[in-house]
């Protein structure tokens, strides 16, 4: 072998192998024994109702009807309010917790001892498109890196043939603000979540009618080493070398993608279990979706976020939980599609001893209102109070953080963000906050900004 071949080998084998490394782990060393290995983030767009779901509330049902006290015409998002409305249905205390939650969720109910939730969260928009990315990466303002980014760039995937992050859309279609909710923001792009459900495959990953196994592989191979020789002439070219590893991913993707998502390979129980034979398509179609997730899951996706319901259309609450106008008939639409999937999605994590190391979140972007809109039998958005809860590794069951007032207008007691909330994420993680950074424009950022406590009463 020649010198000139020697360095020639090089050139070509240890970008590749740097590539590899990427995709296949971490590059933050966790900061604490971690709690959890994976992470599972459902989100419910449409700014779901606490006050109709998990947030139990006598002096509501006592004075519906009634002016809130203190407030005359409160003006909020949408205009006017009217007088306090109770929830149109019962509160039923669940588990050995005791756990007060609506009717309208009997399976998650029969789940409240493994529930830990957080009453007291809240947000700086009251608008679904900010409000949804705030959420997601702890800024109301497009650009800046989702959640499952972040987890992705810290702790890698587990598995080099999948992604470390998959975003499931529903089958409605995608949430407010779109792919800002699983961006990769500027971290390097490999981060960016892969988008695609149970009832629609990946896209453009297999191989064109008319080109055969052995053209495909000789045209990969060469433009590995087209894009070899133009990436040691740039070296500082992150977007290439994240264009490449994403190529080299998608290559391996098309084996093992299509074996993850063939769902017919689970049993007639299993399919039971989650609804997905159920008579109701939308609620058929988010079971699909939560079995994917498992699927995922199990073969070493980090972090799957999975959503329920989409954008909103021109009918308020006809896609999402943003009930505005007719909220009963929006939530009898929207809670079975939710319900029965989501628990047996839990239930198999436990059994198949899954949910021990692995985090699972329930999120929304806001709350709503404890007063219908005038003129209307809908709430309106409420920023100043909302529920979301964890379960699974490291999380304390059938425990409550946090409370709303009477009325559950506002949060009064151990008051919460979003930053609050993913500082507690990351610490199930084994990831400290504060320094968990990407320096960007002069600053490290981070994903809770400047800000966040962990809820340590909510940790096991």
């Amino acid at each position: 072998m020649t010198r000139r071949k020697l360095f020639g080998d090089l050139c070509w084998g240890l970008p590749a192998l740097a590539a590899m490394q990427l995709l296949a782990g971490g590059r933050v060393t966790p900061h604490h024994r971690p709690r959890a290995r994976r992470v599972l983030q459902i989100f419910c767009p449409g700014g779901a109702s606490h006050l109709d779901l998990w947030d139990y509330k006598p002096e509501l049902e006592k004075r519906s009807g009634q002016p809130m006290p203190g407030v005359e015409k409160e003006v909020s998002f949408q205009g006017a309010n009217g007088a306090l409305m109770r929830s149109p249905w019962k509160f039923v205390r669940r588990g050995q917790c005791g756990k007060y939650i609506t009717e309208l969720l009997p399976h998650l109910g029969e789940l409240a001892d493994e529930l830990a939730f957080v009453h007291s969260m809240t947000s700086r928009s009251n608008t679904h498109g900010p409000a949804c990315v705030m959420m997601n990466t702890g800024f109301a303002v497009e650009g800046f890196p989702s959640a499952g980014a972040w987890v992705s760039y810290a702790l890698g995937s587990e598995n080099e043939n999948l992604p470390a992050f998959v975003a499931i859309p529903d089958v409605r279609g995608i949430p407010p603000s779109g792919p800002a909710n699983w961006t990769a923001g500027f971290l390097p792009a490999e981060h960016q979540g892969i988008a695609f459900h149970a009832a629609e495959p990946i896209r453009n990953l297999a191989r064109p009618a008319g080109v055969s196994e052995a053209e495909d592989e000789a045209a990969r191979v060469f433009l590995e080493q087209l894009n070899e020789t133009h990436a040691a002439r740039h070296p500082g070219a992150g977007d290439l070398r994240a264009r490449m590893a994403a190529y080299a991913l998608a290559a391996r993707m098309q084996l093992s993608a299509p074996e993850v998502a063939d769902l017919g390979a689970e049993s007639e129980a299993t399919h039971r279990l989650y609804g997905a034979r159920d008579a109701n398509p939308l609620l058929a179609a988010y079971a699909r979706n939560c079995l994917l997730a498992r699927r995922l899951l199990e073969r070493g996706v980090r972090y799957v976020q999975l959503f329920c319901a989409s954008r909103a259309s021109g009918v308020d609450g006809l896609l999402n939980w943003d009930a505005h106008k007719t909220l009963q008939a929006d939530y009898e639409r929207h809670a079975p599609i939710l319900d029965q999937p989501t628990a047996g999605l839990l239930r198999d994590l436990k059994a198949r001893g899954l949910l021990q190391d692995t985090l699972v979140l329930w999120t929304t972007e806001f709350g709503r209102m404890p007063t219908h809109q005038e003129g209307t039998l809908g709430r309106d958005h409420n920023p100043d109070a909302f529920t979301v809860w964890m379960a699974g590794a490291g999380i304390r069951g059938g425990v409550s953080y946090g409370a709303t007032d009477d009325f559950g207008r506002r949060a009064v007691d151990g008051v919460a963000t979003i930053h609050d909330f993913w500082a507690t994420v990351l610490d199930v993680l084994g990831l400290d906050h504060g320094r968990l950074t990407w320096y960007h424009n002069g600053l490290n950022r981070r994903l809770t900004d400047v800000h966040g406590h962990v809820l340590r009463p909510i940790l096991a």
